[in-house]
């Protein structure tokens, strides 16, 4: 997966030894609807902005209005500048953009990130078109991989929602597995019935790798508290194990929950390429 998501979910430390400028197998992040899979993607956004080895590119079918300013990586103006917004609002434009990635100027992106592939998928339900965007996404981190060189290599993280339980599975979720080996599932937390919006975090980083699960939860002020899922909480399978638990823990503002909030405008210089709604 893309390190810089997990280093979010580990409250900022390492993923462990000899990571650096490695970017994990391509990730497809997972959940239904309100499960912050945006706030999750910006999060990463702002870490791997914060490496220096590149910038990082978002895109988005429309603007975001808002982002969490209640930490100092979200506050800090250097970083935002090196995180672009683009905002492809078709699957032709997307494609599009994808394919012309080899003529953008300045550095190569050092994460790719792409909020919201359900709705591209929704004007299409074809199973080619599916694997088309998936292949180019890949294909284009790829090349961008080869750009940065021996700076390391360029993340992919893709946000799919997923519908409701009992609504049946997303569009051609298990063709957009095989392109994606690494999944993050965001599901709502049994233990967490009592917090206003409480979510488990399982990440499935590979066959040969162990399950490892967080819990995620927003606060009535907007922050967004991570700590390790309680080994006695997960039931793991045979070959697979459930992290020790640990008290340490992060916190950020999650942008589409309550909390203090400020308009993109307001932070954003057209270095981002980020317009705010009107």
């Amino acid at each position: 997966m893309a390190e810089a998501l997990r280093r979010v979910l580990n409250a900022g430390r390492a993923a462990g030894p000899g990571v650096d400028g490695a970017a994990g197998p391509p990730l497809l992040l997972l959940g239904a609807p309100r499960s912050a899979q945006t706030s999750l993607l910006f999060a990463a956004a702002l870490e791997a902005a914060g490496e220096g080895r590149g910038p990082v590119l978002f895109l988005t079918r429309r603007p975001l209005q808002s982002l969490p300013l209640n930490t100092p990586a979200a506050r800090d103006h250097w970083r935002l500048q090196k995180i672009r917004f683009q905002y492809p609002s078709s699957v032709p434009e997307l494609l599009q953009l994808l394919a012309s990635a080899h003529e953008a100027p300045g550095p190569a992106p050092s994460l790719l990130l792409l909020d919201g592939l359900e709705e591209y998928l929704a004007e299409d339900s074809g199973a080619q078109e599916a694997a088309y965007v998936a292949a180019l996404l890949l294909d284009t981190a790829a090349y961008f991989s080869g750009r940065l060189g021996a700076s390391g290599s360029c993340g992919l993280v893709v946000a799919l929602e997923t519908p409701k339980e009992g609504d049946g599975d997303a569009p051609h979720l298990t063709l957009l597995q095989r392109y994606f080996p690494a999944q993050c599932w965001l599901q709502p937390d049994a233990l967490g019935l009592g917090q206003q919006h409480c979510l488990r975090a399982s990440l499935e980083s590979g066959q040969l790798s162990p399950r490892v699960e967080w819990s995620v939860t927003f606060l009535p002020n907007g922050e967004m508290a991570v700590t390790p899922w309680p080994p006695q909480a997960s039931k793991p399978s045979p070959d697979k194990t459930s992290p020790s638990a640990g008290s340490q823990s992060s916190t950020l503002v999650c942008d589409n929950l309550s909390g203090p909030q400020f308009p993109l405008d307001s932070i954003l210089t057209s270095e981002t390429g980020a317009d705010s709604k009107t």
